[in-house]
């Protein structure tokens, strides 16, 4: 088969341009839970494009037309890990306050709902790491099971089956968890830092 005639370097840098605009607010979003706090999330996210221009021309040949999200997310996945392990240590808080809170309406309401979206994030922080991984991959950038099962080089059934155990363990995490525990203020984190919603980037919040 005679190899693909490269693309010229214009359109390359066009093409990618609109990658970069279309999935930042993802690969950020999943930075942020990832690592926990808004400096190492925009680092984060800036490693995984540059990485991700590096690989650009051949990603698009190997994925055959699938969308490249699933693969984004890999690298930052990889680049994550690879800070874990070079600090050797782990996020301040993998999820934090989300707009989850934003669609309530009445006090009782709102304590009530705190008080559980508490008990939920201290339960996820305590999965293992493959499924907390999963869990913000499918709730908090609503990737499908086999966008998953691309950025953690899974199989489709492995990966399904993975979701399905991590939802089980973090159901009886949350039941067992006492009642009464308070909750972050809405927004921000346990460091002060104010946590983006789904698909807020660098460059998109308000300015401080």
């Amino acid at each position: 088969m005679a190899e693909t005639t490269p693309k010229p370097k214009a359109q390359l840098d066009e093409e990618f341009s609109e990658l970069y605009r279309t999935h930042l607010r993802d690969v950020y979003s999943y930075a942020y839970y990832r690592v926990g706090n808004h400096h190492d999330a925009e680092d984060l996210t800036e490693q995984t494009f540059l990485q991700a221009y590096r690989h650009f021309e051949r990603a698009q040949r190997e994925s055959h037309g699938r969308p490249l999200r699933p693969w984004l997310i890999r690298i930052a996945h990889n680049l994550a890990a690879n800070l874990y392990r070079d600090r050797s240590r782990r996020p301040v808080s993998p999820i934090e306050a989300s707009d989850t809170l934003s669609d309530l309406h009445t006090t009782e309401d709102l304590v009530e709902s705190r008080n559980e979206l508490s008990r939920v994030l201290e339960g996820v922080r305590q999965l293992p790491d493959d499924r907390r991984e999963a869990l913000i991959m499918r709730f908090a950038l609503d990737m499908d099971n086999r966008e998953i099962a691309r950025a953690l080089g899974r199989s489709d059934g492995a990966t399904k089956v993975l979701i399905h155990r991590a939802i089980k363990q973090l159901e009886g995490l949350v039941a067992d968890a006492p009642d009464g525990e308070a909750a972050p203020e809405q927004g921000t984190t346990s460091d002060g830092e104010t946590a983006p919603g789904k698909g807020t980037a660098p460059g998109e919040r308000a300015a401080e």
